[in-house]
C-alpha cells in the first residue's frame, strides 16, 4: 500500500480525491500498488465532507510521517507551497502538481532537489489541464529534436475569443458572460493579459530546450485589445483570432512569445474553440504531432495530477529523468522574428499606409472609415518602424499554417 496526502482541499485538490476514490480500482491496477488518501491538508474545516476525517491542518504531520510517499500539491501559488514543496522533495517525499506558478518559477531546482533525493517531482496537470504533454514531450518525443511548440494555452480567453467571433459580441460583454459562467476568475488580469499561457509556455520551452526558459522574459500581449471589428476582418479574409503562445528554434536562436494570432482554416489550432486547449509539437523527425482535449477545470486537471500519481507509485526509490537544466536559455528578442501583420488604419491613411508599406494585400471588409491590409514578411522591428510613420489604428500578427 501507499499512502498519499493531498495539500490544498479546493477545486483541482477535491478532484484528486474523488478521482482517486472512483477510480481506485484502475488505478491500483496501473500503480501496482493499493493508492490510499492519508490526509488531506487545508486550513478550512469541511463538516460533512465524506473525507472529513482526514482533514489536517497542521503540514508537520504530513511531513513527518515517513508512511506518506507521494504528495499532491494542488494549493496553488509560491507561498507556501514552494516551502512545503521543498521539504517533502528533501524528505524523499514525491510531489504531483497541478501548480504552473511554481514550476515556471522554481521547475529546475525542484527537480534537482527530487532526484538528488531519490524521488519525484512531476507536474502534467500545469499545462493543459488534462492534455498529456509534459509526459510526450519527455518519453514518446525523445527521439526527436523539437524545435517548434504552438499552443491554445488557456481556455478563459479561448472561450471569450470563440464567443466574440460566433455572437458577434464585444470584448467586456463577452468577459462578463465567462465571468457568470464560471470560466473567468472575478480578476481575469492573469487569464485575459497573457499571463497565464506565458507561465505555461515557459515550462514547455524549458523542456524543449532543457535549459531554463524564464517566463518573465517572455513576450507577452493579451487580447483585452481585440474588438469585434477585428474578426469582421478576419472572416473577411477566411481567418480566425486565437491567443497562441509559441516557442521556436531557428537558425540556432530560440524565441517565445504569447500574443493574438490570425490563423486560416488550413492551421490545425483554427477549430480549437471554447474552453478546449490544443497544443502543436513540432519534431525534426516526426513533423507536426497535435494534443487536444479540456486545457482546465476540476476533473480533467485533477486526472493529470492523478496520473503523475501512478507513474510516482511505480517508480518508488527510483528517479523519473527529466531534462530540465538550472542553465538559463538564450532568447532572442522578438524584434529579430519575422512574419506578416493584419494591419488597420484610418481611410484618410491609406496613401501613405501603402508607401510605407508597399505591397500589401488589402482586405475589403466594408468598415466605415478604415483601411486595412496584410503586410509582406518582416521583422518586428521593421514593422515597427513602418507603423510609426504611418500611424495605424492596430495591428494582429498572422500566423501562418504549419
Amino acid at each position: 500500500m501507499i499512502q498519499i496526502a493531498v495539500m490544498g482541499y479546493g477545486t483541482v485538490g477535491s478532484g484528486v480525491v474523488e478521482v482517486i476514490e472512483k477510480n481506485k480500482e484502475e488505478i491500483n491496477k496501473k500503480s501496482g500498488e493499493e493508492i490510499e488518501i492519508r490526509y488531506i491538508l487545508d486550513l478550512r474545516e469541511f463538516p460533512g465532507d465524506p473525507y472529513e476525517d482526514k482533514i489536517v491542518h497542521d503540514v508537520e504531520q504530513i511531513l513527518g510521517d515517513p508512511g506518506i510517499k507521494i504528495i499532491c500539491e494542488t494549493m496553488g501559488g509560491l507561498r507556501p507551497a514552494y516551502d512545503f514543496t521543498k521539504r517533502a522533495l528533501l524528505a524523499g517525499k514525491s510531489v504531483c502538481t497541478s501548480n504552473k506558478e511554481l514550476v515556471a518559477t522554481h521547475g529546475p531546482e525542484l527537480i534537482r532537489i527530487a532526484h538528488e533525493n531519490k524521488c519525484n517531482y512531476l507536474f502534467e496537470a500545469s499545462v493543459g489541464g488534462g492534455i498529456p504533454i509534459i509526459r510526450p514531450l519527455n518519453y514518446s518525443l525523445t527521439a526527436e529534436r523539437v524545435d517548434a511548440i504552438t499552443g491554445i494555452l488557456n481556455g478563459t480567453t479561448n472561450y471569450i475569443l470563440s464567443k466574440m467571433e460566433k455572437e458577434g459580441a464585444g470584448f467586456e460583454e463577452t468577459l462578463r458572460e465567462a465571468q457568470e459562467k464560471g470560466y473567468a476568475e472575478r480578476n481575469p488580469e492573469a487569464d485575459v493579459e497573457g499571463y497565464d499561457a506565458c507561465r505555461k509556455i515557459a515550462i514547455l520551452s524549458s523542456l524543449m530546450c532543457g535549459k531554463n526558459v524564464k517566463y518573465q522574459d517572455i513576450y507577452t500581449e493579451g487580447i483585452s485589445g481585440i474588438t469585434q471589428t477585428d474578426f469582421v476582418y478576419a472572416h473577411a479574409c477566411g481567418r480566425t483570432i486565437k491567443l497562441l503562445a509559441q516557442s521556436r528554434e531557428e537558425d540556432g536562436r530560440l524565441f517565445a512569445m504569447v500574443a493574438p494570432f490570425m490563423i486560416n482554416k488550413s492551421h490545425p489550432l483554427y477549430m480549437v474553440n471554447g474552453v478546449f486547449n490544443a497544443v502543436c509539437v513540432h519534431g525534426n523527425m516526426l513533423g507536426d504531432s497535435m494534443y487536444y482535449g479540456r486545457g482546465a477545470g476540476k476533473l480533467p486537471t485533477a486526472s493529470a495530477v492523478v496520473s503523475d500519481v501512478v507513474d510516482c507509485a511505480r517508480h518508488i526509490g527510483k528517479v523519473i529523468m527529466c531534462f530540465w537544466d538550472a542553465q538559463e536559455a538564450a532568447l532572442t528578442g522578438i524584434e529579430k522574428a519575422s512574419r506578416r501583420f493584419f494591419v488597420r488604419v484610418a481611410q484618410e491613411q491609406e496613401s501613405k499606409a501603402l508607401q510605407a508599406f508597399e505591397q500589401v494585400s488589402v482586405i475589403k471588409a466594408h468598415v466605415p472609415g478604415e483601411f486595412a491590409f496584410i503586410t509582406e514578411r518582416m521583422p518586428e522591428e521593421e514593422f515597427n518602424d513602418r507603423a510609426r510613420r504611418t500611424g495605424i489604428i492596430s495591428r494582429i500578427r498572422i500566423e501562418e499554417s504549419m
